[in-house]
């Protein structure tokens, strides 16, 4: 069969909206925090066998995962934790895909603060609700969409597609290190995150420090005596503003940036420090998260934020004999891009114009996803978009448009016709 008009395709999408409504909801339902991802996965696998996939589903492990360099998770016991690929061989001659997704959820917090449980998957009003409804299990409707509305309406395409469903995005990627490691790869690759219909060609990355500033202990009574890490603390916070101002200030021409008042930041997200309210403290902790800026090399991120507390002798000559002790600890995610003129760029722009009627807007994404692992790792070229609400991803009462999740199917679709061949 040739391509379907896009009419045939919005109507096939249309008259089965509820019914991906509905499988969403039981999506939602199977609440796949970190270590409880299987019955998730269990629906995953369950719907690419529907959709006449091969599939494959398994415990990542083994030292080939836990010794390779980008490894980073706080666990190594995965057993509830499967990761499930589905590939649907092409009959040949065209570009394969994958399209990856993660189906790890942030926890939800406070019950309180969600008008309804964070695990009811609530339709209504157009949307659907509860944890990962926007990050990111409505963008891997998606994808599902796109991929059984072709199937359904008798498209052969000559590429194969891979629908890969990971564990583990929100630790630092092991899902799909570990997809990567087990042989799928592809000529390219959508991962639909939350961007809110916006694509990203480029993908900053991210990776967590700790710092130890010292001071020294003295009684609150003459504090004069010691020397307060607290306050030192100060001057290393002052220190990595400095240095946040100085990257950033070398993106300032960078068109995918433009608007964003700090493209990679360097954020504090913890501070502990101190014993007891009369006595002066000797330590405090540090604890952030350095933005790594597409293109850019981890390495030489962490080198530049290690040189600059080393400035700090000059500036107080405590630091000359307790310098800070930096750590790089816990998640990181690789960055990871491609050109705006790369084939697989065209597809999706295309798309997107003949299903929005309207140019689409083309950014560098503000946060960490998978796609350095397939860029850098897997080398796959990749493109992040979906349909999913930034602002409510990670928030109580998260929840999704189902008309944007329809629209990125249609999308989906027509950009996988276009990128894989049709028989």
């Amino acid at each position: 069969m040739v391509k379907p008009e896009r009419k045939v395709l919005k109507q096939w999408l249309a008259e089965h909206a509820d019914e991906a409504a509905g499988f969403l909801s039981r999506l939602i339902k199977a609440a796949s925090t970190a270590g409880r991802e299987k019955e998730a996965q269990e629906l995953m696998a369950e719907k690419f066998r529907h959709l006449g996939m091969a599939v494959d589903t398994w415990v990542q492990g083994g030292d080939d995962l836990f010794n390779h360099p980008h490894f980073c998770s706080p666990r190594t016991d995965f057993i509830d934790s499967p990761n499930v690929v589905g590939t649907l061989q092409g009959t040949g001659g065209g570009r394969s895909l994958i399209i990856n997704g993660h189906i790890d959820v942030v926890p939800p917090g406070e019950d309180a603060a969600w008008e309804r449980s964070p695990w009811s998957g609530y339709v209504g009003d157009g949307r659907v609700y509860g944890r990962g409804a926007t990050d990111m299990k409505g963008g891997t409707l998606s994808a599902l969409l796109a991929v059984e509305a072709l199937h359904s309406l008798g498209v052969k395409l000559k590429g194969d597609i891979i629908l890969a469903s990971v564990v583990e995005e929100e630790s630092g990627g092991s899902g799909t290190l570990a997809s990567i490691l087990r042989g799928y790869k592809a000529d390219g690759a959508f991962i639909p995150e939350p961007s809110e219909m916006v694509i990203y060609p480029q993908q900053q990355g991210s990776m967590w420090f700790r710092m130890a500033v010292k001071g020294r202990v003295a009684h609150g009574g003459t504090r004069y005596l010691g020397v307060s890490a607290i306050e030192n603390a100060i001057l290393v916070i002052n220190q990595v503003r400095e240095l946040e101002q100085e990257r950033n200030a070398r993106l300032a021409d960078e068109p995918l940036y433009h608007g964003v008042p700090i493209p990679v930041p360097i954020n504090i997200g913890k501070i502990a420090g101190g014993s007891w309210p009369s006595s002066v403290p000797d330590l405090v902790t540090l604890e952030g998260r350095m933005g790594v800026a597409p293109g850019e090399n981890m390495a030489d991120a962490r080198r530049e934020l290690e040189q600059s507390m080393s400035l700090l002798g000059a500036k107080d000559e405590w630091f000359r004999e307790h310098p800070v002790q930096l750590e790089w600890f816990g998640a990181r995610w690789l960055p990871g891009g491609i050109g705006l003129d790369h084939p697989l760029m065209n597809a999706l722009t295309d798309a997107y114009r003949l299903v929005k009627n309207a140019k689409p807007e083309i950014k560098a994404s503000p946060w960490g996803t998978d796609g350095g692992l397939l860029t850098q790792v897997g080398g796959v070229p990749t493109v992040v978009f979906g349909p999913g609400v930034t602002a409510a991803a990670h928030y109580p009462n998260e929840y999704i448009e189902m008309k944007n999740v329809l629209d990125a199917a249609e999308i989906f679709a027509l950009a996988i016709m276009e990128w894989c061949g049709v028989e």
